[in-house]
């Protein structure tokens, strides 16, 4: 038997809503075919917006989407994407399958779907190919209530009343795609940018996130905050000019140039992933204590709005749509990073699964009118508990599993958090493909009034497809049982459960 010990009398920190945040580009069929369908389409939309992937994502409380990129930011100039949509530019999409972009889907749009979700707002500028002036009129243009160029050719577009901008991202990837930037020189492009990122609203400040690494790209975290960091202010009151600083990073099983299946994989193969995948609890340390040198009041938030999994493309794809299947395995990578983001709710302030719909990690599949959600999405349903919440300290014992030794993973991963109305969310993965365990867990004194579970399992290769929509799904778990200051149940092999406790 295994222990899952959580202290309710130690408290850890906040859970920001937007660690469950997500992320949409302009790449394969995200956008046109995913959430946007066009007003003359068939398929039932509001203004646009597919109603059945708008009423999903509501489901999971989405609290921020990050838009227009990814690489697709850095090439993307946001007047193309204004006005009627008859007239506005076309482009070749150079970095996503060389397909034409008709800029149908632009500023507008995503404040409509942004609208519909109930979400908070997150813009990409274009510091690759853009200007200063490009950036600046663009927060103009949504933000400023007055009488300017931008404001007037704002209302002229149909917008009377400006938008909020939540969070405005000075660049993407400009280490790579947004303009192969050294990190000396990408530090004095950000200082130059944000000044003109303006907040117009004194009430509505607009949070400044720099571009931060790569993976383990230490030397790019540590240069930008040395040229950078005294601009910094608070990231609670924003008052500073750097309110958080990005980090990507994706699990691949092999590498780029070999990334292997998303479907009929091996056992060998699942543990490379989930190995992969817990690198990310030594990249957010790692950066975290790089900032803490810099940024010891913890002003500055770590916003890892790039990560998931990245295989081969499914065949007969366009490989630059990036369209892959999402599995059990999916599931559980979700759930481990979920956890990881949890216990450093202290500096991640913001992360983005990569991305929304049709693309990578997706939470959403769509084939023409047909709709279904994925083992990731699943695992985000169950995870929106712990939103908001107080991270709660808690541990679980575990042993090392695998088939080979650089591979081997702990056999389990959780996190812990209290609500506002004083429950308790505790979540839990079960990273063997074969084994299951009895488990108890323990409250420390604590009396167990009520236990409510929820469980996300299968075999490791189980999907959901269009002919198959529901084979993996949330289910209830009803062989739980609460003794005193214990919970005792079963974990299945691959699987997540979100159990609700009462004291």
């Amino acid at each position: 038997m295994f222990k899952l010990v959580m202290d309710p009398g130690k408290e850890k920190g906040h859970i920001a809503p937007e660690i469950q945040g997500h992320f949409s580009e302009h790449l394969g069929r995200c956008i046109y075919g995913g959430v946007f369908v066009g007003e003359n389409s068939d398929i039932p939309n509001t203004n646009g917006m597919r109603n059945d992937v708008v009423e999903a994502l509501r489901n999971l409380q989405i609290p921020v989407l990050r838009w227009p990129g990814g690489c697709f930011a850095d090439e993307y100039h946001w007047k193309d994407g204004i006005g009627e949509k008859s007239s506005r530019k076309k482009m070749i999409n150079t970095n996503w399958g060389g397909v034409v972009e008709d800029n149908s889907f632009g500023t507008h749009e995503y404040m409509e779907l942004c609208r519909q979700l109930g979400c908070k707002t997150y813009i990409n500028g274009n510091v690759g190919s853009g200007t200063v002036q490009e950036m600046s009129e663009w927060v103009e243009y949504m933000t400023f209530d007055g009488v300017s160029p931008m404001a007037e050719l704002r209302k002229k577009n149909g917008s009377e009343k400006p938008w909020t901008v939540n969070y405005f991202g000075i660049g993407n990837e400009n280490w790579g795609c947004g303009g192969n930037m050294v990190p000396e020189y990408y530090a004095n492009q950000f200082r130059q940018y944000q000044s003109y990122v303006k907040n117009y609203d004194p009430n509505k400040k607009i949070l400044k996130i720099a571009c931060g690494p790569n993976a383990q790209d230490y030397e790019w975290t540590e240069t930008v905050l040395n040229q950078c960091h005294k601009l910094s202010g608070s990231w609670n009151n924003a008052h500073g000019f750097m309110d958080g600083i990005s980090l990507h990073y994706y699990t691949l099983p092999y590498d780029w140039n070999k990334k292997g299946a998303a479907t009929g994989f091996n056992e060998k193969e699942w543990y490379m992933t989930l190995s992969k995948t817990l690198f990310m609890e030594e990249l957010v340390t790692k950066h975290s204590a790089i900032i803490d040198r810099y940024d010891p009041d913890h002003q500055i938030g770590l916003i890892v709005d790039e990560w998931g999994t990245w295989y081969d493309v499914e065949e007969g794809t366009n490989p630059g749509f990036l369209y892959q299947q999402n599995t059990m395995r999916d599931a559980l990578v979700a759930a481990i990073n979920l956890n990881i983001f949890n216990k450093h709710c202290d500096r991640v302030k913001m992360a983005n699964i990569a991305q929304l719909v049709n693309v990578l990690q997706a939470v959403i599949l769509t084939e023409g009118e047909q709709m279904i959600k994925t083992p990731t999405y699943h695992v985000f349903d169950m995870y929106k508990y712990h939103q908001d919440n107080t991270l709660v300290e808690s541990f679980v014992e575990s042993e090392n599993i695998g088939l080979e030794e650089q591979y081997m993973v702990p056999n389990l991963h959780e996190s812990c958090s209290k609500d506002k109305d004083g429950k308790y969310h505790i979540t839990l993965a079960n990273l063997s493909c074969k084994e299951s365990y009895d488990m108890a867990v323990c409250l420390l004194g604590n009396t167990v009034s009520s236990v409510k579970a929820q469980i996300v399992s299968g075999k490791m290769d189980d999907k959901n497809t269009f002919d198959d929509p529901e084979a993996v799904k949330v289910k209830e778990m009803t062989d739980v049982k609460a003794e005193a200051d214990q919970i005792r149940f079963t974990i299945p092999a691959c699987s997540v459960i979100h159990l609700e406790v009462t004291l």
